[in-house]
């Protein structure tokens, strides 16, 4: 029978209404969390705090640091870890759950949606695995910071309410480290996972109450559908293309796409080793222990296809009355997903290089530009500022910055052998020289292409000592990865088929 996910428990602080702690007990186990010795505030996001319906200066008082730090537990909570099982790095671990996480319970925002409000950090669990259930302050960081780039950028995220210093350390293979809890936002914590842990136990009830519970919370509007579980894969197959094709546009990398760290509700979730990109090259990775490249930039669409599989495994018992029609379910859905991820990609894409309208051959313009920025070594993000740069010069300059626009931004970021420094010249008498095409005409109806002769050296100027202002990898393992060039078009890199 479904729970229903009413059931309002009000308190002064906390107006905390606990929907998974409804579930059987067999999804989570219930546990408070560890106290820590010298809770301190470090940073608290007050619009945040004021989204939730929660008093800024209650929450930084101590009263509301203890609780944040995990020693008081508020009133209306039922903390709980989350039972969860995944793929990493494309092995099977049975049990996984939430090692250093405790769900303190539900509340719903300003607008009525229902958030989960974690503490990551908090102290060993059932699911720690040998593990002090504890977070160093240098990652704690990270996530709020990156997490909330990520929001401020539009991009679907888990978000960050609170850091807490704990007055411990951490010992961690750097050596001893100040520890720290965070206070985690997320629309849903459950994940490919979960839905994982229940299939591969055969607990085919499991999965069906897990689904329920989803689309009761995440996407009511299918509840009367008939074929409600195959629309619930639809919906996430839509949102993971969307939220996808989001990072690649922003030359955001995940780092460690596991299938315990895809979120249903299609968020970003858990910030390990991840970066925005400086230097544009598809198979750069941002995890030390990624040595094959498995989730590497141009490999994400691909690794997200691959985790919706796994997701409509587990979903088989739910999808059809029989194998044979399930299994068809199934494919239609995840067949889907490569056009769905390369539509909202390159629509992003012609957005950020200013065509609104669409034509025939565009598609191919932005992907031969991507593959120029790839082989010039070009910063990702400065790229298409400078473009934008271009493009707000105004109408006067309309001629020749059309005709200068892509070169600029080469002979501006590009790096390239020293032989390559001949074709030094002024950029009018090289831009006459070498662009065949005038470049994309923002707002206008002009030819569009932006291609630049295959035969074009492009000088290696010293405008990158000045540049400011990158979005710079953040506490990341920043090695050089050389192993793969890029030998095909950067479009191919994107397709989760043939990329990568």
């Amino acid at each position: 029978m479904q729970r229903s996910l009413d059931n309002p428990n009000r308190d002064a602080a906390f107006a905390f209404d606990n929907s998974y702690a409804r579930l059987p007990e067999r999804f989570y186990a219930k546990l408070a969390p560890t106290a820590v010795r010298k809770p301190r505030l470090v940073k608290l996001n007050v619009p945040l705090a004021r989204q939730l319906g929660l008093d800024p200066a209650w929450l930084a008082s101590p009263e509301g640091v203890e609780t944040l730090a995990g020693n008081k537990v508020p009133k209306g909570a039922e903390p709980l870890a989350m039972a969860y099982a995944g793929h990493q790095f494309g092995s099977w671990v049975p049990q996984l759950g939430d090692g250093r996480a405790i769900l303190l319970g539900e509340l719903r925002d300003a607008n009525g949606v229902r958030r989960d409000i974690q503490l990551k950090g908090a102290g060993p669990t059932p699911f720690s695995r040998n593990g002090d259930g504890r977070a160093a302050l240098g990652p704690v960081l990270r996530e709020y910071i990156v997490s909330e780039a990520m929001f401020a950028l539009g991009i679907p995220t888990t978000r960050s309410l609170a850091v807490v210093m704990t007055g411990e350390e951490v010992l961690r293979q750097d050596g001893l480290l100040p520890g720290a809890v965070l206070t985690r936002v997320a629309q849903s914590h459950v994940r490919v996972g979960t839905f994982e842990y229940f299939a591969n136990r055969g607990d085919s009830e499991g999965v069906r109450q897990l689904a329920d519970y989803v689309i009761e919370r995440l996407y009511p509007a299918l509840q009367r559908d008939e074929n409600r579980y195959r629309a619930l894969l639809d919906g996430v197959i839509s949102r993971t293309a969307k939220l996808v094709a989001r990072w690649q546009l922003v030359g955001f990398i995940h780092g460690v796409m596991n299938t315990d760290n895809m979120a249903i509700s299609g968020e970003t979730i858990d910030y390990g080793p991840c970066a925005f990109m400086d230097t544009f090259n598809p198979a750069q990775v941002f995890s030390s222990i990624d040595a094959g490249g498995r989730y590497a930039y141009g490999n994400q669409p691909r690794i997200a296809h691959w985790n919706l599989v796994r997701l409509a495994q587990a979903l088989l018992p739910l999808l059809g009355a029989n194998e044979e029609q399930a299994l068809a379910s199934a494919r239609a859905a995840i067949d889907a997903f490569p056009a769905q991820f390369e539509t909202a990609l390159f629509s992003g894409l012609l957005r950020k290089i200013g065509i609104d309208d669409a034509k025939d051959g565009d598609v191919a313009l932005a992907g031969d530009l991507l593959e120029r920025m790839a082989a010039n070594k070009v910063d990702f993000t400065l790229s298409f500022r400078l473009l934008c740069d271009a493009a707000e010069r105004g109408d006067a300059a309309d001629g020749p910055v059309r005709r200068q626009l892509l070169l600029d931004v080469l002979l501006q970021l590009g790096r390239n052998a020293v032989g390559r420094a001949a074709v030094a010249g002024s950029a009018a008498g090289a831009n006459r020289q070498h662009v065949d095409r005038h470049a994309a005409d923002v707002g206008g109806n002009r030819d569009r292409d932006l291609r630049v002769d295959r035969d074009v050296g492009f000088v290696d100027v010293e405008v990158e000592r000045e540049i400011i202002q990158h979005v710079r990898e953040i506490d990341v393992d920043e090695r050089g990865d050389a192993r793969d060039p890029v030998h095909h078009r950067l479009a191919c890199a994107f397709d989760p088929v043939r990329g990568g």
